[in-house]
């Protein structure tokens, strides 16, 4: 039986080979590709934050290194950067106030315009990458804050003036301070003042209107103070008068009573000696005190004949400031 090779077209055949050789080519330039791209350089002015699965694994500083096709690398830029405190930068270049940030209270309750220029740098990529979504926003809000701070403390000549350098100082201090401790990654190079002045008109008459209101809580509160400051004396002492009052009524009450009490006893004791004549003498003088206008005209009985004896009664009464007093 005879055998019967294939027949292949030679055009074909050399198509086949070079898809073949296309299709290398391509794999190998991917692989070079990946290759190469597993190289990398770091320059003077940067880090790289190299991390794996989510994982990170290293900081690389300046120069060239490789890393493997599954691993990432972050650069993060370590040279100084500015930021303007107080201001805002126009298109014309300008620097315009912001009002919300520029303005400053100082010690002495006046207000200020006062700029500030912020330098500043990345301290710890790692943190400055990972710690914070937004590290410069928390730059800027903790250096507004420790302004603030810090010019209060000056009266508004001395943050003009003379106490410019010390107030640089003191903020420095305490925004490193205060992002060492908030570990955003981030810590300040230097921070200069770079204008103060008074603020707008519109803004001076705002805040006069608010120190008169202010000016005028305070005087109604003194008034109030003062107002009870005079009551609550007054109330005291009537208070102690009247105490006092009750108490030298108790005690007059008191000793009037131990008076009766002794003269109660005074006159028992005569009545357990003289019964009859003590009871006669009760008698009259209980009828003296309630008639003290009538004559009074005391016989035995069997007198037919009565003198007049008004002379000897008034005499008598005259005498004893009232009391009867009868001889026989």
């Amino acid at each position: 039986m005879a055998e019967f090779q294939k027949y292949e077209d030679p055009a074909a055949k050399k198509t086949k080979k070079v898809l073949k050789i296309v299709v290398f080519g391509i794999v190998g330039l991917f692989v070079l590709i990946n290759i190469f791209r597993c190289f990398y350089s770091v320059s003077e002015q940067r880090n790289a934050v190299v991390t794996q699965f989510g994982k990170i694994m290293k900081v690389n500083t300046a120069g060239f290194y490789f890393k493997a096709p599954w691993q990432n690398v972050t650069m993060v830029d370590m040279t100084t950067h500015g930021t303007g405190i107080g201001y805002v930068v126009s298109s014309t270049g300008q620097n315009i106030t912001d009002t919300d940030n520029g303005i400053m209270i100082t010690s002495d309750f006046n207000l200020l315009n006062i700029d500030f220029y912020l330098e500043y740098r990345v301290s710890d990529p790692i943190a400055y990458l990972y710690n914070s979504e937004e590290p410069e926003s928390i730059l800027s809000n903790i250096a507004l804050a420790n302004i603030r701070t810090v010019v209060s403390n000056y009266t508004v000549d001395e943050a003009m003036t003379t106490g410019k350098s010390q107030i640089q100082a003191e903020v420095k201090e305490a925004m490193i301070a205060e992002l060492t401790q908030r570990k955003v990654g981030l810590t300040v190079v230097n921070i200069t003042i770079q204008d103060s002045e008074p603020p707008t008109g519109d803004i001076i008459a705002a805040f006069k209107a608010v120190e008169t209101a202010k000016q005028g809580a305070d005087t109604a509160m003194n008034n109030a103070y003062q107002y009870q400051n005079q009551k609550i004396p007054e109330a005291e002492a009537s208070a102690d008068a009247i105490i006092q009052s009750a108490q030298a009524q108790k005690a007059s009450r008191i000793a009037e009573a131990e008076g009766q009490v002794a003269r109660f006893n005074e006159i028992y004791s005569e009545y357990e000696k003289y019964p009859l004549i003590t009871k006669k003498r009760l008698f009259y003088e209980k009828m003296e005190e309630i008639l003290p206008t009538l004559k009074v005209i005391i016989t035995d009985g069997n007198t037919e004949t009565m003198l007049p004896i008004d002379s000897f009664v008034n005499s008598s009464a005259s005498n004893s400031n009232g009391a009867l007093t009868v001889g026989q």
